[in-house]
């Protein structure tokens, strides 16, 4: 972070740790002015993520809270009585909830659900929603739709994890229409880069990784403020913060 000139970044709890947020956590209270925390939903069938949920933001100091529904149980959406209650609770919280929709957005027309039930929950939507440049109709039609979930004023696309979703290798040309066509419809303000660290570093680079969305932002042609947004305006509103 230091050498790639990041003041403050979100900390994801990784999913190797599962529910065991002890690790995240210990870096929290080490570093209060450095790092936000995103914590992980847990959808066990007996709803104790509820108040795990709960506990994690006021006890533990989480701000945001990733929901992947991969761990769901089988054959059940994010929109079962347990997904709705901690969605819900979210938005309760003043929690944002990070969608990792990993599989497609076209897997899960139930974002588009939770985004109707519940206005007051700030979703983020991890990795550019896992969209890559369209090469076929289907294709084109998913980032259509990513595009036409900028009418829920409360939804956020998080430009991060570049390598993976883009087509080509570092630094990720591929990427400047989806940026910008990103940028049209959701505005700067809506948009945040994000690194995917570790994983980002055997892949080109921490400070590459945020050089190549300052790159792809001058092929597109945006202004200095809209950058300014994406890389860090955007994250400081969401969750209030000064870096």
């Amino acid at each position: 972070m230091e050498e790639a000139g990041v003041d403050g970044a979100l900390i994801v709890q990784p999913i190797n740790h599962k529910f065991d947020h002890s690790y995240v956590t210990s870096v929290l209270k080490k570093h209060p002015y450095k790092f936000v925390g995103c914590c992980l939903a847990n959808p066990a069938e007996d709803g104790s993520g509820i108040k795990q949920l709960e506990n994690l933001i006021l006890k533990d100091g989480y701000c945001a809270v990733r929901f992947n529904p991969y761990l769901w149980p089988p054959g059940q959406p994010m929109t079962n009585e347990v997904g709705k209650a901690m969605f819900s609770k979210a938005g309760e919280l003043g929690a944002p909830v990070g969608i990792m929709c990993a599989k497609g957005l076209n897997m899960h027309p139930e974002i588009e659900q939770l985004c109707e039930e519940f206005p007051s929950a700030v979703v983020l939507l991890d990795h550019v929603a896992f969209c890559k440049p369209p090469t076929n109709d289907e294709e084109q039609q998913v980032f259509n739709e990513l595009l036409k979930l900028s009418r829920f004023p409360q939804v956020y696309v998080k430009f991060s994890a570049l390598f993976r979703v883009s087509r080509k290798p570092y630094p990720y040309e591929d990427l400047s229409d989806l940026l910008s066509k990103i940028v049209s419809s959701y505005g700067a303000n809506r948009v945040m880069w994000g690194s995917d660290f570790p994983y980002v570093v055997p892949e080109c680079g921490y400070k590459e990784a945020k050089e190549a969305v300052c790159q792809l932002a001058q092929q597109v042609n945006l202004s200095s403020s809209e950058l300014e947004w994406i890389m860090g305006k955007t994250v400081e509103q969401i969750f209030n913060k000064r870096w």
